[in-house]
């Protein structure tokens, strides 16, 4: 049985393609405006949330930078918000999530310039915003966000990297323009392997998931908004440093625990985590970015979330649930 998340993983590619195409220009425009702000606020919700980790940590391996990320209600609440040349970018695929929606009201009555990045047209964010870039994907139906999810960190990257001039900046943007050809070969030749693998832990209840740097925040997505959400499995995530500050005395034989390694300089700690799993029989699932490709390790999130996802669509679909629908998300309003 096929369902809506199959369908929109396979438009990744395309939807990636579009948006470069369609918002390359205006995206190297937002980055120069950017630039000149002595601080940048990134907002976002659950997926949205988790792209935002990502590009902080990624320009904060590249560049000296001073970027902050909130989810929706923190900005809203926080009572010291700088409002001196600064600006906020805030993301969002429906436009109008309410935490983040609240933010965008509130950084407007400060003064703050805002860009929001959504995939609705017609949506508050869209219209309330100072400025807006508009993902190419279509409606987006399952609740996971795949292609909604890429394009949108497609467009934090082209933001955060096109404010400095560094050459490893200009790599990064040089190799995202691979990434739509790239997510569609991995389309084909993951599919296969992960769906061995779902059937094999379909049985678990629970799983930790584990990266550094940009990869933590893909961790974040995998646990919070993948495996919760999609799977309805219980799931966390940790910065692999902090392995030894609590899951050292969870990690025990038998309990899978989900690293990403890209070789960042945090990926120390992935690696020690691994081999302390190894020692006590941990069920120790491995996703390497240099298994996959050679694009730059920054990438990796792009690069790996496109095996997992079909993990996480099989998982659900060998427990009977649809890895699209939802039980009570869009029901809560707080």
């Amino acid at each position: 049985m096929e369902y809506d998340m199959y369908r929109e993983m396979l438009e990744q590619p395309k939807s990636l393609q579009n948006t470069l195409k369609e918002e390359k220009s205006h995206l190297k425009e937002i980055a120069s405006q950017y630039k000149k702000f002595d601080k940048v606020y990134l907002v976002g919700c659950g997926s949205s949330l988790s792209t935002c980790f990502s590009a902080k940590d990624a320009a904060n391996m590249t560049f000296n930078n001073n970027i902050e990320v909130y989810t929706g209600y923190e900005f809203f609440y926080h009572k010291n918000i700088d409002n001196e040349n600064a600006g906020v970018i805030l993301t969002s695929q429906s436009g109008e999530t309410a935490d983040t929606l609240a933010a965008l009201r509130k950084a407007k009555e400060k003064g703050l310039f805002t860009v929001s990045i959504t995939n609705e047209e017609d949506s508050s964010m869209m219209k309330e915003s100072d400025d807006a870039v508009l993902t190419q994907c279509h409606r987006e139906n399952a609740i996971l966000g795949t292609k909604t999810y890429m394009t949108q960190l497609l467009c934090l990257y082209e933001i955060i990297f096109g404010m400095d001039n560094s050459k490893t900046s200009q790599d990064v943007l040089n190799d995202l323009e691979k990434i739509p050809r790239v997510v569609e070969d991995l389309l084909k030749a993951t599919e296969q392997d992960n769906r061995i693998l779902a059937e094999n832990y379909k049985d678990q209840e629970i799983f930790y998931c584990l990266g550094s740097g940009p990869n933590y925040g893909l961790a974040y997505k995998l646990a919070m908004t993948m495996f919760m959400e999609g799977a309805l499995k219980h799931a966390c995530p940790l910065y692999s440093g902090e392995f030894r500050h609590g899951l050292i005395e969870r990690a025990e034989k038998n309990v899978p625990l989900v690293f990403l390694d890209a070789g960042y300089p945090g990926d120390e700690f992935t690696r020690k985590s691994i081999q302390f799993g190894e020692k006590i029989g941990t069920q120790n699932i491995v996703y390497r970015m240099q298994d996959y490709s050679n694009l730059n390790p920054l990438l990796s999130p792009f690069v790996l979330v496109v095996p997992l996802e079909w993990f996480i669509y099989y998982l659900a679909h060998y427990n009977g649930e649809d890895p699209g629908s939802t039980r009570h998300i869009g029901k809560v309003r707080y």
